[in-house]
């Protein structure tokens, strides 16, 4: 990759939209703009790395550095800036999307022991060749791939032999979540963790494929339809090992095997079992376990598994050589609770496990959900979360300061930050010790160094960085800067290192300059100038040394004798709208000021992912690149909204320099429209729990798992699914419509419910029951927060209690002793504090408009009249057009029934208020309802009293025993 394309990761977010972007060869950038804490510095390592993912100190002083594509560089000390090529293995490695070279390992006793472990997923299925699908999938969801663990033999800096293979699983068909990081144990053993394979945008037990099930996993062979409960694919393959009957797959687990054979050692805790991928698993039920280690002086393994909706989970695995096999949970659980999606799809292979008795499934150690601020002050944007490393701190011995002694370094690659956990009194890190450490753009992994310093690799900026402490003098930070980097030769260029620092008060710095990266010192000052004489492109070198010694240096490209050369995408353009799946044809081209029109071979296409948490907090996951064409095609991919692409086009002349030109690509999307009858039911779309009715922007084709759980209570009944209209099943797909359509209804058959209190009043529903017409009588209420009272026609018997008079209140409230006021906040029933003895039929804050009224009415004769208040047309407050009518109606014998009429959606239905009726003392009730979406027009809600009480059975007030008719 050019360094115009590594540069372009770092900056993608702020480039124009379809604007050509000329750039040379960047200087090694400074530690990003974030405090770190006192006495610590920054400081970069290596540039010039094209997409790196893992770092591997040698005891020999050596350093390995794996990249996503399938390249292992090696160089010869910390010191060194030039790699040399260890391997190149991209025929092999499928490099799209989130798939790549992962995991890097050496043997314990390197290099006596001259073998070098890898994790990457294979381009191909297992068993097949490879490429098959040369880093793209034609069709989404068609492409089966495994992932491998192998080792190769060095000699010297380079790979000698063939490779051995040393274990070929984890079949899947989604660009995500294949193999995760390996290495070796204070046992000696190899341990290799392994990610779902499963779907990051929608509820995966694998449905998805064409045609389906391409892995073949229970409890059909490949092709057939998965459906629930007993469908065994997708996440659900990290539950595998519960299911016996078939052979088990080695996706999300943890396990331990031999470094030279790849078979399960012999005292591993199933060792036993007949199944190998049984007797290799010491862990299982993880969904990405892309980072984890060993905490140092123990045999337990640390994992960073990253969560989908809701959490994010640092595991903790004590000891695992021992067993028994955990189960951490995945896709049943994520953190602490159920995972809605998969909850709701009712899944057998989790329905059985929330069966289980407490400790069969091991909570995470550490969870933080997407919205939580992992520490206070951290700076660190929330939404998107990914754990993307960890590392312990040495115990003794490091030059960090004590308090980190023992702590956890961990790190998030959609937030872009680092964290310590510092230990607690029991010596293992505290959940309650966390403390912000840095902002680390593009974190991939983190590790400790031969000195005991903090590294880590930046994957989007190409670089690997490092975290020094001083408690005396502290390195200076070098930045340097040249005016002009091209031009026509010869060339004078100007230098400075105005932006150099030092973090001590008071250094003198010294400023040496090498002009042509020949180890010579040219020049020293802070301003210097130096003239290139004839066409080439130079490494100026800037080294900053402070009065003790201490130094850093950086580097700028110049590029003498030409002009960067100006890109320009033809097509797609800005306004295309893309759908999933969707084929996009891109090309375009290059024209050199000296060159003239470049040719296809200086072509470099750039494909990136840009996945939001909200529209403008967003991280980027690579898809592909392509070199040497002028035109191609690629494949919209299913995701999640919001999210968009960034096509980047780079041209590189004859002379190396580069020219950038980016154009966002924004997809189409359409409103999904999710309901149940009745409303107010609950269905779950791809993981996400939502009330109905509801609408979720999507992708257009993209692949949406919509679930209708049941049974569900609301308000007093119980509903059981029946149906959806458009013929799925309970869980079913949807792919998203072109346009927005009827909405997906899911119906449910409903029992009669109920809601009582202590006092014997039932409530019950009934549909169809008439409403009664109110008036003449009209209560004299108005505006916002009224209340009238209305004498009764007849004295009501409530909660033992006769009433001649009642106080209507327009929020939806008829109170039998005066409320002193109206009260438009709803809350839960019952409630000591005022209002108290009332009805509630829609307590919510409510307005009257001038076409609103509250009316009443009196029927039928003694002793079985009935009194109606009626609130007509009242409308919602901040709801302007929103228009409700609603009764009580009080029959004789002490009846009570809430009627309702045009209603609609959302607060109408009831979402924001109190529905019920409450004692006089505020301390007994019947709540049918409360901020429930359980309303319907013609239901009514009927109170009943309790027979056995004075003044309830159904006959005159003169005839009750004993009892005052009178008001109370």
């Amino acid at each position: 990759m050019s360094r115009a394309v590594r540069r372009f990761w770092a900056l993608s977010l702020a480039l124009g939209l379809g604007v050509p972007v000329v750039v040379g060869l960047p200087p090694s950038g400074p530690a990003p703009a974030a405090a770190l804490p006192a006495g610590f510095t920054q400081q970069v390592v290596y540039t010039g790395l094209t997409r790196p993912t893992k770092l591997v100190f040698a005891p020999d002083g050596r350093v390995f550095v794996a990249e996503k594509s399938g390249i292992v560089k090696v160089f010869d000390s910390l010191a060194d800036n030039t790699a040399t090529v260890f391997a190149d293995l991209r025929p092999k490695v499928y490099d799209y999307e989130d798939l790549g070279l992962i995991g890097l390992a050496l043997a314990p006793n390197f290099p006596t022991d001259p073998y070098v472990y890898l994790s990457y997923t294979y381009d191909g299925v297992a068993g097949g060749s490879a490429p098959t699908y040369h880093d793209t999938c034609r069709v989404i969801g068609t492409c089966r791939a495994s992932a491998r663990v192998s080792r190769l033999r060095a000699s010297g800096d380079v790979s000698t032999g063939a490779e051995q293979v040393l274990l070929h699983d984890w079949c899947h068909q989604i660009e995500s979540h294949s193999i995760g990081d390996l290495a070796f144990g204070p046992d000696g053993a190899l341990y290799v963790a392994g990610g779902d394979g499963a779907s990051a945008t929608f509820t995966d037990y694998g449905q998805a494929g064409t045609p389906s099930n391409p892995c073949g996993d229970p409890p059909g062979p490949a092709g057939a339809a998965m459906t629930p409960p007993g469908a065994e694919g997708g996440a659900l393959r990290s539950q595998d090992i519960r299911t016996p009957a078939d052979p088990t797959g080695l996706s999300g687990t943890l396990i331990r095997i031999s470094p030279s054979t790849g078979a399960a050692l012999p005292d591993n805790p199933l060792a036993a079992s007949s199944d190998p991928n049984n007797r290799r698993i010491v862990a299982y039920g993880l969904r990405n376990p892309y980072r984890w280690t060993f905490r140092p002086g123990s045999n337990e393994i640390w994992l960073g598994d990253v969560g989908w909706r809701t959490w994010e989970e640092l595991n903790r695995v004590v000891d695992p050589a021992v067993g028994p096999v955990r189960n951490y949970g995945w896709p049943c659980y994520e953190g602490n609770a159920p995972q809605g999606g998969y909850n709701a799809a009712n899944l057998s292979l989790c329905e059985t496990l929330y069966t289980q008795p407490a400790g069969m499934v091991i909570p995470p150690y550490y969870t933080y959900q997407h919205s939580q601020q992992v520490a206070v002050g951290d700076g660190c944007r929330t939404g998107g979360s990914s754990p993307a490393g960890v590392a312990f701190y040495p115990t003794s011995g490091g030059g960090y300061p004590a308090a980190y002694a023992g702590a956890l370094f961990f790190a998030d690659y959609s937030r872009g930050c680092v964290w310590a956990m510092r230990s607690g009194a029991d010596g293992l890190p505290d959940p309650g010790r966390i403390v912000p450490f840095a902002i680390a753009p593009g974190v991939v992994d983190l590790r400790i160094g031969p000195e005991n310093d903090l590294y880590y690799v930046d994957l989007l900026g190409g670089t690997v960085r490092r975290f020094h402490h001083s408690t005396g003098n502290r390195p200076p930070h070098a930045v340097a800067e040249a005016t002009p980097t091209s031009g026509r030769a010869p060339l004078t260029v100007s230098f400075d290192a105005v932006g150099s620092t030092d973090p001590d008060p008071g250094d003198i710095l010294e400023y040496q300059w090498d002009f042509t990266g020949d180890g010579t010192v040219d020049a020293t000052g802070l301003n210097v100038t130096h003239r290139y004489p004839s066409v080439g492109t130079y490494t100026a070198r800037l080294r900053v040394v402070d009065f003790a010694g201490l130094s850093d240096t950086a580097t700028v490209q110049v590029r003498v004798g030409t002009s960067a050369p100006v890109p320009v995408i033809d097509q797609p353009t800005a306004a295309l709208r893309w759908a999933t799946g969707q084929t996009v044809t891109f090309s375009g081209g290059a024209t050199d000021p000296q060159q003239g029109r470049l040719p296809a071979s200086a072509l470099r296409w750039t494909l990136v992912n840009m996945h939001c948490s909200t529209p403008e907090n967003c991280h980027s996951h690579p898809v592909r690149e392509v070199t040497g064409v002028a035109t191609g095609t690629f494949l919209a991919p299913d995701h999640e909204y919001p999210s968009y692409l960034e096509l980047t086009l780079t041209a590189t002349d004859s002379g190396g320099l580069t020219g950038s030109t980016t154009l966002r690509l924004d997809p189409r999307t359409v409103q999904l429209k999710l309901a149940t009858r009745p409303a107010g039911l609950r269905v779950n779309l791809n993981g996400r729990s939502l009330t109905t009715p509801n609408a979720v922007q999507v992708i257009v084709g993209s692949t949406n798992t919509v679930s209708a759980p049941g049974p569900q209570r609301l308000g007093p009944a119980t509903y059981t699914f029946q149906s959806w209209a458009d013929g799925g099943a309970a869980t079913h797909v949807i792919t998203a419509p072109a346009a927005t359509t009827a909405s997906y209804t899911a119906s449910y058959d409903g029992a009669p419910g109920s809601c009582a209190d202590g006092f014997g009043y039932t409530c019950t529903t009934q549909p169809g029951r008439a409403y009664l017409p109110a008036g003449p009588g009209e209560l004299p209420l108005a505006g916002d927060n009224d209340t009238a009272s209305v004498a009764l026609p007849f004295p009501f018997p409530y909660y033992g209690q006769h009433h001649s008079r009642a106080w209507v209140d327009v929020n939806g409230i008829l109170s039998f002793v005066d409320p002193r006021g109206s009260w438009p906040a709803n809350r839960a029933l019952p409630h000591a504090t005022t209002p108290n003895a009332a009805l509630y039929p829609f307590w919510d804050d409510l307005v009257m408009h001038p076409e609103s009224r509250v009316r009443t009415a009196v029927s039928g004769a003694a002793p079985d009249r009935q009194f109606v208040v009626e609130w007509k047309d009242v409308g919602l407050s901040g709801a302007p057009s929103a228009r409700i009518s609603f009764q009580v109606v009080l029959s004789e014998w002490g009846q009570i029934v809430f009627n309702y009429t045009a209603l609609n959606a959302g607060r109408e239905l009831g979402n924001s208020a109190t529905i019920g009726i409450e004692n006089p003392t505020g301390t007994d009730a019947a709540q049918y309802s409360v901020n429930q979406l359980v309303l319907a027009n013609g239901r009514a809600i009927i109170f009943t009293p309790p027979a056995s009480v004075p003044g309830t059975a159904r006959v005159p007030c003169s005839e009750l025993r004993r009892v005052s008719c009178n008001a109370v």
